[in-house]
């Protein structure tokens, strides 16, 4: 597992550092170009990046994958606020409004009760600014500590509103999430 886990932040990063690179003069900003749930006032099409700035903390990295993949339980009736349930508390660096992090994570749709994105399918953590994605995460991951495990039930105002994000989020879907906090920064 060390070994593993040695390799695989010696790829991550040296990908970082060649996608910064090539994304030179781009101004697409980096949170558009991860799969995280994205701000649709940006704008911005998803894609894949890592942002160097943001670092991990390996020990926690090695604890939240031996929990492994979260499963995702979702409420019967669509939210009307945001709910935020601490299932593993982290020991941490804690979350500031404005900060980058980096996360593992599974997305669930409430009306179809399934799985529409996960970084955990990707074997591979995520890293963004909060203020780059929807508003459910930017609330939602505040107070948060590295190394700990948070499920959001985000209200469709709070995610995608009214356009959705199609064909996997439906308008005004209230979606669920499960972040496990990797780092902060």
């Amino acid at each position: 597992m060390f070994r593993r886990f040695t390799l695989r932040s010696v790829s991550i990063l040296a990908l970082a550092a060649l996608l910064m690179l090539s994304a030179c003069g781009d101004d697409e900003s980096t949170a558009s170009r991860n799969n995280a749930p994205t701000d649709d006032s940006s704008n911005a099409p998803s894609g894949q990046n890592f942002d160097a700035a943001t670092t991990t903390a390996p020990a926690a990295l090695a604890e939240i994958e031996a929990r492994g993949k979260p499963t995702v339980t979702v409420p019967d009736q669509p939210a009307t606020e945001l709910k935020i349930i601490d299932d593993v508390v982290g020991t941490g660096a804690e979350v500031k409004p404005g900060d980058s992090v980096t996360v593992h994570y599974v997305g669930v749709g409430q009306q179809s009760k399934q799985e529409f994105d996960s970084s955990w399918k990707r074997d591979e953590t995520i890293s963004f600014p909060l203020n780059a994605v929807i508003k459910g995460w930017t609330d939602g991951l505040v107070g948060m500590k590295v190394g700990g495990r948070r499920t959001l039930i985000i209200p469709g105002e709070l995610a995608y509103g009214p356009a959705g994000r199609q064909p996997a989020i439906g308008p005004n879907e209230t979606l669920v999430f499960t972040i496990d906090l990797v780092g902060v920064n």
